[in-house]
Order: structure tokens, then C-alpha cells, then sequence
């Protein structure tokens, strides 16, 4: 990525490479935006995507911190690899978002995942007792299978969560919402496709995308790039780091996946392995 040189305003790039929520911290990339939004040194703001979503709340955490940005300078997006369901939600903050023709975009929807393990602890031998306040407190509970009764309240709320994504949508790319509901299906398609369907605005790559960025922002194409900070552990361990963080990504998300949650997230990426970078 080519860098920016000297103290010149100019345009302030932002990686959002990963799963979010694991790899994208909402409260250190909230803090970089914040800091966007105050600064006179970035005219403009263009976050470049490889994400395929993550935690739900994180999205809509960073989401809101976006709109902020935007009500004082442009905010464009690129996807440059992945920029679905949560990622895809971030670019619906955007004034203009940029795909490469193979990029993945969309997967409108959401995902609860929650293991049931009631089998598995039977032949273990192993029972629980348990004591409750609230007819509904333990039906998200690993140790036996929702009743039906409880499966439809807790679809309503997956449809609540379901709707607020689609809401996103309709407001960010100024698309009717009989539309965004077709398209709302959880698949992914090519950039190619999503600019035929309204998700996206332009086919192009970085440099285009920055060019963009600095018309918008009426300064020239002189990218800044803001990352979080690494921790004093990160920095003592370097390069050689890369590997370590890779397995507790993976095993932060399994544990994820036993305790369950609520994602904007492409389901190959529940594990919380990272993309291709």
C-alpha cells in the first residue's frame, strides 16, 4: 500500500482485516475513527475491507462510530477481498464502496450458533441440576435442546436482529426495502454481481478507491495509514508472533462456538480462522 509522505492533510486509511470482534476490536478501531472524525489532518476516511463479518454487536458498534466520521468527512470503502455480512455492514456506512470484480460481497443475515451437548453429557454420565429465575433464563443452555415453544421466541429475536441488518442496508445504499430483502438471503456474490444488484458503486482497486477518497475529501491521494496500537506483548514478540496469534484466533472462536452468540458472520468463518489477508 502505498504510503503518504510528510505533514500534509490527506486521506486516512484503516485495514479492517479479520473477523470482527476477534482480529477488528470494536473499541480500538472506535478509537481510531474518533480520532478521524476530530482531526484536520485527514480530509477523508477509506477503510479498506477483508472481512467476512463477525460478532453482531461489534458491527453495529463500529457501524455507528462510522456514521459519526461521515457527518464531518467522506468515509469510502473498498473491498478487496471479503466484505460480507459484518463487513458488509461496515461498508453501508460508506458514500461510495469500491469491489474488484472477484471480491465477495453481501451475506445479509445473521447466526446464532450454540452447541447441544445433552448426548454427549448423557453418556459422560454427567447430569445438571439446575435453579432458575425466569421461565426462559437457561433455553440457550449447552446441556439440553430448546423446547419449540422456545425455538419461536428466540427466532422472533434472531428476526429482530435480522430486520436491524436489512434497515442498514435500505439507509446506506438508498435501496427500497422490498430489495434488500430479496437480496438479504445470506449468500455471498461477486463485486461484479453486487454492483448490478446496488450493493456496491464502483468496480476498482485500492488506487481508485483512494483517488475517490481524495476528490471526495477535496485533498490529494496521500494515504495515511492508522493502525490500532500493539500491545507491549505484540511488540516484544515481533514477526514471530504471527503463528501464536493465529492458534488463539482459532481458539477463541471455538470457544465461541461452545458458548454460542449472535453473528453477522459468513458460517465458513465461525471458527474465527482469518482470511486471506
Amino acid at each position: 500500500m502505498p504510503l503518504g509522505i510528510g505533514r500534509g492533510a490527506g486521506v486516512a486509511v484503516v485495514e479492517m482485516h479479520g473477523v470482527i470482534g476477534s482480529q477488528i476490536r470494536a473499541a480500538a478501531y472506535g478509537r481510531i475513527f474518533e480520532n478521524v472524525a476530530r482531526s484536520k489532518s485527514y480530509r477523508a476516511l477509506l477503510l479498506d475491507i477483508d472481512s467476512p463479518g463477525g460478532s453482531a454487536s461489534a458491527s453495529e458498534s463500529l457501524h455507528r462510530s462510522l456514521e459519526r466520521v461521515a457527518e464531518s468527512k467522506p468515509v469510502l470503502a473498498y473491498v478487496r477481498g471479503i466484505g460480507a455480512s459484518g463487513g458488509y455492514y461496515l461498508c453501508c456506512a460508506a458514500s461510495q464502496v469500491f469491489a474488484l470484480p472477484t471480491a465477495l460481497v453481501g451475506s445479509i443475515g445473521v447466526i446464532y450458533l450454540r452447541p447441544v451437548l445433552e448426548q454427549l453429557l448423557g453418556r459422560a454420565g454427567i447430569e445438571f441440576s439446575i435453579f432458575k429465575g425466569g421461565k426462559y433464563k437457561d433455553m440457550t443452555g449447552f446441556w439440553r435442546s430448546p423446547t419449540a415453544e422456545e425455538s419461536e421466541r428466540f427466532q422472533g429475536l434472531i428476526e429482530e436482529i435480522y430486520g436491524n441488518f436489512i434497515q442498514v442496508v435500505v439507509k446506506g445504499r438508498s435501496l427500497p426495502e422490498e430489495t434488500v430483502r430479496e437480496l438479504a438471503t445470506g449468500e455471498v456474490m461477486t463485486g461484479q454481481r453486487a454492483i448490478e444488484t446496488g450493493l456496491i458503486d464502483h468496480i476498482g482497486d485500492f488506487t481508485d478507491a483512494l483517488q475517490a477518497a481524495a476528490e471526495a475529501g477535496h485533498t490529494r491521494p496521500r494515504a495515511r495509514l492508522l493502525q490500532p496500537r500493539r500491545s507491549l506483548s505484540q511488540r516484544l514478540m515481533g514477526r514471530s508472533s504471527t503463528e501464536t496469534a493465529a492458534l488463539a484466533g482459532l481458539a477463541g472462536g471455538l470457544q465461541r462456538m461452545l458458548t454460542g452468540g449472535i453473528y453477522y458472520l459468513d458460517p465458513a468463518y465461525l471458527a474465527g480462522w482469518p482470511g486471506d489477508g
